[in-house]
């Protein structure tokens, strides 16, 4: 590097050691690891041959050669030093520290320049996880961090400074940024560098030989041992010398600020002198209250984070005392955001927070986790947070004001109490999390309460998806094919798509088996995009081969509408296939009408007009209301199974089948029946109007070359054409 030894030079006026420093560097280390969450972060120093840490968290050793340091890459440049995954670059994949321990993968380092512009070492952080950015507010919070360290680092060279001559002294003060004062043992100034005249407005020459009472609101200068206050009082500026103090200084202009003073004193033959290093702090604490705020508070609602959540709860626990813990979740806040805007959703947040504050004692705790979800924490409470939550939801079923406008959501808890019904305060979140889960599959706005089963249960959920993924990537899925019929004559129109799972260990699974647990997973929507594609393809073969008007009907998870690009998958699928629209249904059900409702009219609308058909499944077994019929792009409604099977003995089935008739017509809507089992079901059906039919008595699913044995190539449906129907009445 150019100038090295000047480098290395400035470098050794400041004396950093952990000895000399450690104390002191350490307390920033432990806030940049607890804002950036990094297990490891370092002050590095770069000598000549070696790198040295004199503050470090998160890594035993004490220095490292400087042919291995990434922090020596930092001194080559201005800004912040970004290694995203060292794995990946070229500067560092084979080094030492990578492909050994400490395994650094991730690396950010703000490099520390000494005033007259040397690079000394860096203020760095480093993760064993590679990461994906380094935002610019992260950038900028990790600049500020160094520049923290290089106030303290300029405050030890001072104090080396001290130590040399006073010709060294007034050498270095005349390159300090910090104000630099020195007075006789009376107060009078002697000395006044350039600094002192940027931070307090006066020249040397207007305050030589001023007193120091001038500009600071206590006398430097020496007190005769009655004149000090009494022990029990205020310290007095002699108790400050060898220390760092902060007080508040007055410019010309009278003026105050908020300065960090250290004051020292040495002997010069029978003269005494003092001499105080003075530096505004004002930026630096606004900085350091910020960062403190970003590390530990949540900057909407101001409230503790997670973080600090986590923290108290542990602290808690450790007195030995009950503590409990409620995860809350707003009901219906997404629909706030999407109607109102995010402002609103902002400030929905910062009352629900005040709400929630009204509902806990003094010594509890309401933290904002993230989101819309929150946690409180009460120490010393266990069988009474049950309570406390139900207030909570209470509370907040209250109507909100936002942007003139009276808002109502609602809120689901969780309880987990220590050492109620839970092993470990560890667990406590995680238990309460779980409860809550519960609360909001079970209808929300409502708290439940955790118990071991719940845990078991998400062990389960969790083994069981990890089996599901195997079973895409190894294609132990398969569709499979159920007939439909149409009742005049008996001929196949089509067949509606089914999934199945052939089980290594437990052979063919139903769906009943294995479908919540799949639709309620990450994997539903690409297992959805698989289904599309197979039925469509196995679709297009027997079109293309025997079977030209051939219909497909595959049902939709509601996952494939979240991904919002459900019409250009499907567009793609016929487009890849050569499938005509018109040849593919798709199926949809009131549930997932009802959970996507504000997602699924667009896709559903463009397909639908391009030809692809529509069907609602298991109509007449929720809440679908005549709205719905109106509203979707509809083509088809399927007469649920249940009321097929009461249809020749419940007059009620037979009306509501009737009545679903009557509605397809109605709507200009083609209705199919499911579930039929027999012949008698078909001749009622039959009379009644239904014009298509699936079910066991004309064929159970089939995989697709099974189903293209018995109904494409020996078209043995046929035997199913009536010849004269029974005749049944009504």
């Amino acid at each position: 590097m150019p100038e090295e030894d000047n480098r290395l030079a400035a470098l050794g006026e400041y004396d950093v050691t952990a000895d000399s420093m450690g104390v002191e560097l350490n307390r920033i280390v432990d806030l940049v690891a607890n804002l950036f969450e990094v297990p490891t972060v370092l002050i590095s120093l770069v000598e000549r041959e070696r790198q040295i840490f004199p503050a470090k968290v998160g890594l035993n050793a004490c220095e490292t050669d400087r042919s291995v340091s990434f922090c020596a890459h930092a001194l080559e440049q201005s800004d912040v030093l970004i290694v995203l995954d060292a794995a990946l670059d070229p500067r560092f994949f084979d080094n030492p520290l990578v492909t050994d321990e400490p395994k650094i993968r991730f690396y950010a380092g703000a490099p520390l320049v000494s005033p007259l512009g040397f690079g000394l070492g860096s203020l760095c952080i480093i993760d064993t996880k590679p990461h994906n950015s380094f935002s610019e507010s992260d950038q900028r919070n990790l600049k500020d961090l160094a520049a923290l360290v290089l106030d303290r680092m300029e405050l030890r060279r001072l104090n080396v400074a001290r130590r040399a001559s006073q010709l060294r002294f007034e050498q270095i003060a005349a390159t300090s940024p910090d104000g630099i004062i020195c007075t006789d043992e009376k107060g009078a100034i002697s000395f006044w560098n350039h600094a002192a005249i940027r931070l307090f407005g006066y020249t040397a020459e207007e305050m030589n030989g001023r007193q120091i009472e001038t500009i600071l609101p206590y006398p430097l200068r020496h007190r005769r041992a009655e004149d000090c206050v009494k022990e029990n009082e205020n310290e007095t500026p002699l108790d400050w010398i060898g220390k760092t103090v902060e007080l508040k200084a007055r410019r010309q202009d009278g003026s105050e600020f908020l300065t960090e003073l250290s004051l020292s004193t040495w002997r010069d033959g029978e003269m005494i002198s003092y001499g105080a290093i003075v530096r505004d702090i004002t930026e630096r604490r606004s900085n350091e209250d910020r960062l403190f705020r970003l590390a530990h508070l949540d900057s909407l609602t101001n409230l503790p984070n997670r973080m600090v959540f986590r923290n108290r709860m542990v602290q808690a626990a450790a007195a030995s005392t009950p503590v409990s813990v409620i995860a809350l979740d707003l009901d219906g806040f997404k629909h706030v955001n999407d109607t109102l805007g995010h402002s609103a959703g902002d400030e929905l947040l910062r009352q629900v927070a005040q709400r929630l504050l009204t509902c806990v004692r003094p010594i509890d705790t309401v933290a904002r986790m993230g989101g819309d979800e929150f946690a409180l924490l009460l120490p010393e409470v266990e069988g009474a947070a049950s309570a406390v939550a139900d207030a909570a939801i209470l509370a907040l079923t209250e109507p909100f004001f936002l942007e003139g406008e009276q808002v109502h959501v609602g809120a689901s808890a969780g309880v987990a109490s220590w050492p109620l019904n839970s092993a470990s305060v560890h667990e406590l979140l995680s238990n309460a999390d779980l409860a809550l889960y519960l609360a909001k599959s079970e209808g929300k706005h409502c708290r439940r309460i955790y118990t071991p089963s719940l845990r078991q249960a998400a062990l389960n959920r969790r083994a069981y998806e990890a089996e599901l993924r195997r079973a895409l990537d190894k294609e132990e899925f398969e569709v499979f094919y159920q007939p439909q019929i149409r009742l005049a004559d008996g001929a196949l129109v089509g067949a509606e798509a089914l999934l199945r799972w052939r089980h290594p260990e437990q052979g063919l699974l139903l769906p009943g088996a294995f479908m919540p647990a799949l639709e309620s997973g990450l994997l539903a929507a690409q297992v959805g995009d698989w289904i599309l594609q197979e039925a469509c393809a196995q679709t297009a073969l027997w079109r293309k081969n025997a079977a030209p008007d051939f219909r497909i009907g595959v049902n939709l998870f509601g996952a494939q509408f979240r991904t919002g690009d459900l019409a250009e998958k499907v567009r793609a699928v016929l487009a890849k296939e050569g499938l005509a629209p018109t040849a593919l249904e798709l199926e949809i059900t009131e549930n997932i009408i009802l959970r996507h409702d504000d997602v699924m009219l667009a896709p559903l609308r463009e397909l639908h007009k391009e030809g692809v058909g529509i069907t609602f499944d298991d109509y007449g077994t929720g809440y679908a209301s005549l709205s719905m019929l109106k509203r979707y792009p509809l083509t088809r409604l399927k007469i649920d199974r249940s009321f097929i099977q009461g249809i020749c003995t419940s007059a009620e089935d037979a009306a509501i089948v009737r009545a679903i008739l009557h509605l397809g017509r109605s709507f200009g809507l083609a209705v199919i029946a499911e579930g039929v089992e027999t012949e008698e079901q078909c001749a009622r059906l039959r009379k009644k109007g239904c014009e298509e039919v699936q079910g066991f008595f004309f064929g159970k699913p089939l995989a697709a070359s099974e189903f293209e044995e018995h109904f494409i190539t020996k078209r043995a449906i046929s035997s199913f054409a009536p010849q004269v129907w029974p005749v049944f009445s009504d």
